[in-house]
């Protein structure tokens, strides 16, 4: 190897050289003869040694904890034994609740029936109702076409007696008429009797003789006036007559027109408040229809609501007791497995 040599204090010595001696036969190989598979062998060993060995601890471990399960179970088993009460038994318990939940559906389909027979009785009702109500619109129908009716009979009335106000009126204006017409012929009739008393005054003016003639020309036109006017009083009287007659008629018709205009606004007030009291009750009616409906429908919702819960409520006891039935089962079956087991470990030590 090479290196340096320590002087003295004051530095380094310089390095010298040392020869190195190798032996040959180190460096030859070696021949071991030694088989490669021995190594692969001593692994599988190694390793089945230690999956042996875990295999070994875990069955201890199992053991050890078999025998605390059975402790345990002898533990609660004399538990069990030493208690003064008997053990209870959840059977007769679930079969109690079983049987009030079939009470409770049985009480339930009781109900429903009740409701499905009031409900029956509401339907029923209801199409009574219904045929008031048919009846009421068909009463209510006729009345309308009965109004209407009576609207065109008082529409007629009513032309009727305008007809008759101007046929009056008419009648007054041709009575003014006439008596106008008759004073101003009996006025004519005066001026023609005066005018001529005038020329008899102017006549007498003359010599001749003309009393007899005036005399007889005056009675002849007093004949003739007198005539005139007996006839124009006589006409004018019958003309009166007449338009009294028929004034009085015609008043006698407008007074029953009146009267059948009063009656069929009688009429037509009774309608409109047979009308009106037909609204109400069919308002009333269908008020208690749909009150009726709506509390028939709550009841059966209700009803149907209170038996899916009890089926369910039933379901779920059914379920819970089947759960019960199954861990029971179960912790029987581990027990039954831990009493095998047991046994089978106590075998290989009571034969030691």
């Amino acid at each position: 190897s090479f290196g340096y040599r320590s002087g003295g204090v004051g530095g380094l010595s310089p390095p010298c050289i040392t020869t190195v001696s190798v032996n040959e036969s180190l460096l030859t190989p070696l021949n071991l003869e030694i088989d490669p598979n021995a190594q692969c062998v001593k692994q599988e060993e190694k390793e089945q040694i230690k999956c042996l060995n875990n295999r070994f601890a875990a069955f201890i471990d199992k053991v050890r904890f078999l025998e605390q399960q059975n402790k345990l179970l002898e533990t609660k088993l004399q538990f069990y034994q030493n208690r003064q009460c008997c053990e209870s038994n959840l059977e007769p318990l679930f079969n109690g609740y079983i049987e009030t939940l079939r009470r409770e559906a049985e009480c339930v389909e009781a109900d429903s029936g009740r409701l499905s027979s009031e409900l029956n009785s509401l339907q029923e009702v209801l199409e009574g109702y219904k045929k008031k109500y048919e009846e009421e619109v068909s009463l209510r129908a006729t009345a309308e076409n009965e109004f209407v009716a009576l609207k065109k009979d008082v529409d007629c009335a009513y032309l009727r007696k305008s007809d008759l106000e101007a046929n009056v009126e008419a009648l007054i204006q041709e009575i003014d008429f006439l008596r106008r017409l008759y004073e101003e012929e009996i006025r004519v009739l005066q001026a023609h009797i005066s005018d001529t008393s005038v020329i008899v005054k102017m006549d007498n003016s003359r010599d001749l003789n003309m009393d007899n003639i005036v005399a007889e020309i005056k009675a002849h036109y007093d004949d003739i006036a007198s005539r005139s006017r007996a006839e124009a009083e006589s006409w004018y009287r019958s003309k009166c007559e007449e338009i009294k007659a028929t004034v009085i008629r015609h008043g006698e018709t407008l007074r029953r027109t009146k009267e059948e205009i009063n009656e069929l606004n009688r009429t037509i007030q009774r309608l409109t408040a047979e009308v009106e009291n037909a609204k109400c009750q069919n308002s009333k009616l269908e008020a208690a229809v749909t009150q009726a409906e709506q509390q028939g429908e709550a009841a059966l919702n209700d009803a149907k609501c209170k038996l899916a819960g009890l089926e369910e409520a039933l379901q779920k006891a059914k379920q819970d007791m089947a759960c019960l039935l199954k861990e029971y089962q179960e912790v029987m079956n581990s027990k039954l497995g831990l009493d095998i087991e047991i046994a089978t470990y106590r075998r290989p030590r009571a034969a030691r």
